[in-house]
């Protein structure tokens, strides 16, 4: 659902402040440069130390920044292909990021495919060696680059084949490793990931030492790859490793420490540590901070993160200082325009929060100004003014102003069908679930179920019938149903349909399980189902046991 509706699991009330995207995103269009036919595929390279990030362009990296120092490129200690062959390396791989920018995929798979041909031949020919080990690296680097996932897996198991021969002496091979890495994670083949980090390390400690800032790059790769794998723990230990190592050698306020403290805050955030992330966010306002000013848009984008570790502490109103110092921050930089997307983010999430704190009137204020931004700067047929739009009526639905939610969100349907240009596209069905919802609330039971039954048509046949956006759509029309007196047994059915789908989607011990258990036994009990009844009972009562302050029945 990421990309057309969040969740709405909230007993038909809006809970906050919706902030959602009307199609889903689009991989980036790339295009990778490759030589020219004639010249050995040898010539083919990438640049050292480049991550798989390298090849995006146009993307916020605002920040984010990691220098020389620590990408690993120091060449002092590491044994050489030959200048010309690095030189052709580097050049190509600059060659290559303009040639993404350009856009012509069709172009860049043609000649990835031509050369990942001319690899296979060499192999073929006995050809396994370090550099056609690199020649597949800049293959897979270019196919993850396109989105192509499928053919980068099968390149990677090629570069396997060679790469598991290599002696740990090779020159490039843990820079090959360190991309085989962030390739297998990205993947979700996180064992693998870990076994190319780690002879990445072991290659680069031998060389550098253990304390060395070229183990920086595969450090916070296998951070990332640990904490997506939900080894959370050892992933902390690695970031407090890599910040260490960058302390000793660059010092306690250097700038490369923001990109391993930025890692470690979100995920101590993701485990619920919200004082320790806390530490590490303010670490990085401090760092900013001293070495750009307190006007600079680094430490207004960082205000940010740690008013996010405030709000998940418990803390909102030091949460909301910070968001308001945020954005006076931005707002009077010279370089970011009002539209700017990191602003309208900022304002967002103070309205949200500040509505959750109870003070919608000034939660609105941020959102209509939003909407006049947006307005302004492109019009009301951009999908973002219907974001804005339907936000406002979330607002105003909070304080119980039906009447004008039901306005904006009959707004934001007409420019959506416009947009849009077809009443199936699933994008659609967001903005008038929550129609059906509004409608509900003002007692037009009738329209609201002809909503919700055509938002649950259009997302059955984009989704498929077991999809968690189904079940949204069931989750509205049961309720709705039940208040109209529809037929107790099929609404009895669609509390099981909609039970399947919530067991898949959150788990049998979910808040959602619960709940839909007790109205499938609330039913049962007003049909006389008497025979049927044990399971589901059984079921709930063992959750009651387990859970007993969530389950009463």
């Amino acid at each position: 659902m990421t990309g057309f509706c969040p969740s709405i699991h909230s007993d038909l009330l809006p809970k906050g402040i919706i902030h959602f995207s009307l199609h889903p995103p689009k991989k980036c269009s790339t295009k990778l440069y490759v030589v020219p036919i004639g010249i050995s595929a040898r010539c083919l390279a990438f640049k050292c130390y480049a991550t798989t990030e390298s090849l995006h362009v146009g993307g916020q990296t605002r920040g984010n920044e990691v220098s020389s120092v620590v990408d690993g490129s120091d060449k002092s200690q590491r044994k050489s292909l030959g200048d010309d062959f690095e030189k052709n390396l580097e050049e190509l791989f600059s060659e290559i990021k303009s040639m993404i920018q350009m856009g012509n995929k069709g172009d860049a798979i043609d000649l990835l495919e031509a050369n990942y041909e001319a690899v296979r031949e060499q192999m073929v020919a006995g050809g396994k060696g370090v550099e056609e080990a690199a020649t597949l690296d800049v293959i897979a680097l270019g196919y993850m680059a396109i989105g192509d996932f499928k053919m980068v897996e099968s390149v990677l198991n090629k570069l396997n084949e060679i790469v598991h021969d290599l002696s740990d002496d090779e020159p490039l091979l843990d820079s090959i490793l360190t991309h085989m890495g962030s390739m297998h994670s990205a993947l979700g083949r996180f064992e693998k990931s870990m076994l190319s980090y780690k002879r990445a390390l072991q290659i680069l400690e031998r060389n550098h030492g253990s304390n060395s800032t070229s183990l920086v790059m595969p450090l916070l790769g296998m951070g990332k790859a640990l904490g997506s794998a939900g080894r959370a723990t050892k992933a902390i230990d690695i970031y407090h490793r890599t910040i260490s190592i960058l302390e000793s050698n660059l010092g306690a306020e250097s700038k490369e420490l923001v990109v391993p403290l930025t890692a470690l805050g979100n995920l101590l955030l993701n485990e619920g540590k919200a004082e320790d992330a806390e530490n590490a966010f303010t670490r990085i306002v401090g760092i900013y901070t001293q070495l750009y000013g307190k006007d600079d848009e680094r430490v207004g984008m960082a205000m940010c993160s740690l008013a996010n570790a405030k709000c998940a502490k418990g803390d909102a109103e030091a949460a909301i200082k910070l968001y308001r110092n945020a954005l006076h921050v931005l707002e009077n930089l010279e370089s970011m325009n009002l539209d700017d997307g990191i602003l309208e983010k900022t304002r967002i999430d103070l309205a949200e929060l500040l509505h959750v704190v109870g003070r919608e009137n000034e939660g609105r204020e941020l959102l209509e100004e939003c909407l006049s931004i947006t307005k302004k700067y492109k019009g009301e047929e951009d999908p973002s003014f219907v974001t804005h739009l339907t936000n406002l009526a979330t607002s105003y639905s909070r304080s119980k102003n039906y009447v004008e939610a039901e306005r904006l969100l009959r707004s934001s349907l007409q420019i959506m069908e416009r947009i849009v240009g077809h009443d199936d596209d699933p994008s659609i069905t967001f903005v008038m679930l929550q129609l059906a919802v509004t409608l509900y609330n003002l007692k037009q039971d009738e329209e609201a179920e002809q909503m919700a039954l055509e938002v649950l048509r259009i997302r059955e046949k984009a989704f498929g019938d077991a999809s968690l956006p189904v079940g949204e759509a069931l989750d509205c029309l049961i309720c709705i149903q039940n208040r109209i007196g529809r037929d107790d047994g099929e609404i009895l059915e669609l509390l099981k349909r909609n039970l399947n789908i919530q067991e898949k989607a959150f788990g049998n011990e979910s808040e959602q399980v619960i709940g839909t258990l007790k109205k499938i036994l609330f039913y049962m009990d007003k049909l006389g189902i008497k025979d049927q009844k044990f399971p589901f009972q059984r079921r709930l009562s063992l959750l009651r046991n387990k859970f007993k302050e969530q389950v009463q029945y």
